[in-house]
């Protein structure tokens, strides 16, 4: 959420973020709409300042009038009707202050200079490559598809308990999705961020201040008569924690890490109706955030997006780095890159992860600030990026270890935690004595 005073100062910037999103037909009238009724918000305060300073002077006047044994019967009549008019004046300024905040929250985070210009996905950019993409001799098979004849999954009876967009794993592959989780763990710990374990709950006041508005109608679930969310990954839960909380500068930056289960209704995306395990509605996740000083929050984007490479190059699957452009780049984000892995069997890239700078507006619609010790508050950035969403990597992983009899190598960085297994899917030599 953008702060008032930027928007008052800076209409202009404002108004071409909006036009560089492609927002022009929704939110083209928003700025001039809130700098009207910051105009009239600010007349409304400058008159309730008055009139606590005519009730301040009032009240001195009287108590000197008294003093001197004089009769101060217009002054009391004054000070008899100031109440109601500044009660007045205060309810205009409140239902103007919400109007305003409304709007605020509606308008778009500035665009980072490196934001690439477009106005959807299709015109996102590819800014590296790191890994050589795979082509097999041999036909890939579909991840799902596979993982089932391998007795690993079972997508007919999860969607006969659940429905379409989850899953039962199993057996190695259900180990295989623990040693991912372990192994992104502890490649964040490593790289010095807490681990917190967090709610996967929260209530709608944090909710709605964490997540796009767009994300409240199309991707988080309610449980009904309970004034309740289902996270859709914990970076809602580690920054909500934080909400209305005053921060000692000197703790900056917070690095924490988090693993869960993310909960994501998926409606409009495409797929969700066919089985496996690249759109659920269900996942794992160990996601990551950072709250810096605005001066550092670009260093920070950087680190963040170099953990997601080095955890896939570990893995030793093909990935790119993708520049998200301005039209599909989500309100509160100041800049965004998406981290794609190498689909052998469609010969393209698919998300793996996403990692983006806030800058202050998730912090701003939390009222997070930060006390610097000596001078005036302000408000911090934020950051978060996906470490890994295991589902994604299992798919990655299925089909670039996949090999010709069907069966799954498993990368060398994980078979630590798959009690020394090193593939899926056939019976391994025993070592001879």
């Amino acid at each position: 959420m953008l702060d008032i005073k930027f928007v008052r100062e800076h209409p202009e910037v404002v108004k071409k973020t909006i036009h560089q999103k492609g927002q022009d037909a929704t939110k083209g009238t928003l700025v001039e709409k809130v700098l009207t009724l910051d105009k009239e918000w600010r007349a409304l305060k400058g008159k309730s300042d008055e009139l606590r300073a005519q009730r301040n002077k009032l009240s001195k006047d009287i108590a000197e009038a008294f003093k001197k044994k004089q009769k101060p019967d217009a002054l009391l009549k004054q000070a008899k009707e100031l109440p109601e008019l500044l009660e007045g004046t205060e309810q205009k300024t409140a239902a103007l202050e919400e109007q305003i905040q409304t709007i605020l929250a509606q308008l778009p985070n500035t665009l980072h200079k490196d934001v690439p210009s477009g106005k959807s996905d299709k015109d996102n950019k590819e800014l590296s490559k790191i890994g050589k993409p795979t082509k097999q001799k041999y036909e890939i098979k579909n991840h799902a598809e596979q993982a089932e004849a391998l007795g690993q999954a079972d997508f007919q009876s999860s969607s006969q308990t659940s429905g379409n967009g989850f899953y039962y794993i199993q057996n190695d592959l259900a180990l295989l999705n623990q040693a991912l989780i372990r192994y992104a763990i502890e490649h964040m710990v490593k790289a010095g961020f807490t681990y917190v374990e967090t709610p996967l709950m929260l209530r709608k006041e944090v909710i709605s201040k964490v997540a796009d508005l767009n994300d409240m109608k199309m991707q988080i679930y309610k449980m009904q008569d309970e004034d309740l969310y289902l996270i859709g990954t914990s970076e809602h839960s580690l920054i909500g924690r934080y909400i209305d909380t005053i921060l000692t500068e000197k703790d900056l930056p917070l690095k924490h890490t988090s693993y869960s289960m993310c909960f994501r209704k998926e409606i409009g995306s495409h797929g969700i109706d066919q089985k496996g395990l690249y759109r659920t509605h269900q996942f794992n996740k160990v996601e990551m955030i950072v709250v810096c000083k605005p001066e550092e929050s670009m260093k920070y984007f950087e680190q963040l997006k170099k953990i997601t490479v080095n955890i896939f190059k570990g893995l030793k699957i093909p990935i790119r780095v993708l520049g998200i452009c301005a039209g599909d780049l989500g309100d509160l984000k100041h800049i965004q890159v998406d981290i794609e892995a190498w689909s052998p069997r469609k010969q393209e890239y698919f998300e793996v992860g996403s990692c983006s700078n806030l800058t202050d507006a998730q912090a701003r619609k939390l009222k997070i600030r930060v006390d610097p010790g000596t001078g005036e508050k302000y408000v911090p950035h934020t950051l978060n990026n996906t470490a890994m969403a295991t589902s994604r990597a299992l798919v990655a992983i299925l089909e670039n270890y996949q090999q010709k009899d069907g069966s799954i190598k498993i990368p060398t960085v994980l078979q630590k935690y798959m009690f020394g297994k090193k593939v899926i899917g056939k019976k391994e030599k025993k070592a001879k004595k």
